[in-house]
């Protein structure tokens, strides 16, 4: 443990003061340690046994022992676990490890020891919830059923302890078929078929619908319902309806509810129908269908997001005494959420109470986010940059560069494992104060770590350095792309910030890779049409290459959507198709459109690539254009356009 700490302490020096005796030092441990990453990810334990003595004192030492102990942990000894937790107390790797343990603890029924472990857990993972609550049902507590409802209605599979949970309380009689048709639904409209036919299982024979007749719902739903030869006095076959109606509301709202309301109603509960007309809004709200405020009609109690989409909607087809009904009738939590803070201020403004709004726009126009400068601009304050706070003193870096975890993570993004390194440091600033996180964000920008340094200083609360939080890598190449392509310098920068956080090595799940997360496809394309020469998909991650392809492709999109940002940036994320299709009938103001796109994760990108680019361009000192004014409006798609030649998948972030 004493070399571990002395190892550390020169691995801060040199990255804090790029020292190059240590960083010599640890080359050839490094290469032993990526070769035992290998043998642990090929499962090969011999291999990894016998490098396990190059890596002895090593800073990225715990790793190795890790690896050795999860081989061995299905049959380690609880001696074992503890001792590896006890020496490396409060690490990310202490979580990880007490997640697997607690894993292998519940599928092998030890709950004992679970019982012991489990308290000790500080974050949420769900599979050992599922066995927490496995452990509970063991001990005969009641509340169990009534707990496991969460899991159980969620739109996902079962993980393992929670499955051999469900099928415990049903063969207790505490989950019966009510329970399996609500789980059916909740999977049909999440679109999770494989997972709503295993429900099947949870149903008396006779009930359970026919994996054949299922099937042909799948396939054409709409024509099953124009025909269904169905007895609707069964409730399998009242389910396999709502099923159909589901699926085909999904891709045409309007047909749906045309086919529900044309007399097939008639034989359905007033439960049945209150839920199918709420399926039926939902979607259409989603769909931006104007009737999709009337399906919604009074039925009553509604969840937040239900009345969420019931609020953009109406906002969509400028209703808003209906936007500020939606809104009064939310949970005092989702209020208080600034996104219904501000649309609220905005319907008691446009329904002819100007104070009342101004009331609402003052809590939280001081907020650096979408939202926040949205209210502030309304109550006519310009943007400011927060005063930045004394830099953080070659002492407080060298402090948080001694913090084991924080060396350990910039290690390991030296590797390019990042998704451990991002865990390290996630986990080892938590609670840390303004200095603190000022000062690691500086170590993380020393070491070009530029996503550790933007995310670390974006958590100040008091004391804050904006142009680290906006900080521009490879601005020369970037703005001399920008300029080339006639693009404004602050949204490209704000794309990236949001795309990769300007590291050159990013690559998405989707294959995204890049500063400007290109799909390969899409640079491919591009470069035919840029013709350009020695191209290869194996060189995007060359900042120059990478940049010219992006800017390229996003002054494509731009041209395609009348040159608005709002929407360049909506096709850039979820492809231009969607986008076209979000844009709608009829104008809609650029915030009102941002506001009801329906992908939460395309809804959440341009807000704060529209944010981003306000900020750089004050950080940069450019010339200050009003958020709302950059939003602007969103005209309707012309009659005569296509389908673009070329998506941009949604970039998993």
């Amino acid at each position: 443990m004493i070399r571990a700490l002395l190892r550390s302490v020169c691995l801060a020096v040199a990255l804090a003061a790029a020292a190059p005796a240590c960083a010599a030092k640890l080359d050839a441990q490094e290469a032993a340690f990526l070769a035992a990453r290998d043998a642990f990810e090929a499962n090969h334990r011999a291999r990894l046994a016998a490098l396990a003595p190059k890596l002895e004192g090593h800073l990225l030492e715990p790793y190795v022992e890790y690896w050795q102990l999860f081989f061995r942990l299905p049959g380690a000894s609880s001696a074992d676990v503890r001792d590896f937790l006890s020496r490396y107390p409060s690490t990310a790797l202490a979580e990880q490890l007490r997640v697997d343990w607690l894993k292998v603890l519940g599928k092998s029924g030890r709950w004992e020891l679970f019982q012991a472990e489990y308290p000790a857990l500080s974050g949420d993972d769900p599979e050992v919830t599922c066995y927490m609550l496995l452990a509970r049902w063991k001990r005969e507590d009641a509340a169990v059923p009534a707990d496991f409802r969460s899991f159980w209605n969620a739109p996902r599979e079962l993980p393992e302890g929670c499955l051999t949970l469900a099928r415990s309380i049903h063969k207790a009689g505490q989950l019966g078929s009510r329970e399996a048709w609500e789980r059916f639904r909740v999977l049909v409209g999440a679109g999770l078929m494989g997972a709503a036919k295993r429900t099947m299982e949870f149903l008396p024979r006779g009930e359970a619908i026919d994996a054949k007749r299922l099937g042909t719902v799948i396939r054409a739903p709409v024509k099953f319902l124009r025909n269904p030869h169905v007895d609707l006095a069964k409730v399998t076959d009242r389910e396999l309806v709502i099923a159909a109606l589901t699926l085909a509301a999904d891709a045409d709202a309007r047909t749906a509810a045309a086919l529900w309301s044309g007399g097939l109603s008639d034989a359905f509960s007033v439960e049945d129908r209150r839920y199918v007309w709420l399926m039926l809004a939902m979607n259409g709200a989603l769909r931006h269908v104007p009737d999709a405020l009337d399906w919604f009609g009074d039925l009553g109690a509604l969840t937040d997001e239900q009345l969420g989409w019931r609020a953009r909607i109406a906002m969509r087809t400028e209703k808003w005494s209906e936007v500020r009904n939606s809104i009064d009738r939310m949970s005092p939590l989702a209020k208080n959420d600034p996104v219904w803070i501000y649309w609220y201020g905005r319907a008691e403004r446009e329904l002819g109470s100007p104070l009342e709004a101004e009331g609402y726009f003052e809590r939280i126009a001081g907020e650096h986010s979408f939202y926040g400068r949205l209210a502030a601009e309304e109550l006519g304050v310009s943007l400011r940059i927060p005063a930045r706070a004394p830099l953080p003193t070659e002492s407080e870096i060298a402090e948080v560069a001694a913090i084991p975890g924080l060396a350990r993570a910039l290690a390991l993004y030296r590797l390019d494992m990042r998704t451990e390194a991002t865990k390290e440091w996630l986990w080892t600033i938590r609670g840390m104060d303004d200095r603190k996180l000022l000062a690691a964000a500086e170590l993380a920008r020393r070491n070009e770590a530029w996503d550790r340094a933007i995310g670390t200083a974006d958590r100040t609360v008091f004391a804050h350095n904006f142009s680290v939080r906006y900080l521009a890598p490879y601005r020369e190449v970037l703005a001399e792309k920008a300029r080339s392509r006639d693009l404004e310098e602050p949204w490209v920068l704000g794309v990236v910030r949001q795309e990769s956080r300007f590291i050159t090595g990013a690559k998405s799940s989707a294959g995204a890779t890049g500063l400007m997360q290109v799909m390969r496809p899409t640079a491919k394309w591009v470069a035919q049409r840029m013709r350009m020469k020695n191209f290869s998909s194996a060189r995007l991650h060359e900042p120059d290459l990478n940049a010219a392809l992006g800017t390229y492709y996003l002054k494509h999109v731009l041209n395609q959507f009348d040159g608005s940002p709002v929407l360049a940036a909506a096709a850039y994320n979820a492809g231009p198709t969607r986008a076209r299709l979000w844009r709608g009938t009829a104008p809609v103001e650029g915030a009102i459109f941002v506001e009801t796109i329906p992908f939460g994760e395309t809804r959440d990108y341009v807000k704060k690539v529209m944010t981003n680019t306000v900020y750089y361009a004050a950080v940069l000192g450019t010339e200050p254009t009003p958020l709302k004014a950059r939003l602007g409006m969103v005209l309707p798609r012309r009659s005569s356009e296509g389908v673009a030649a070329i998506q941009n998948p949604p970039v998993v972030q």
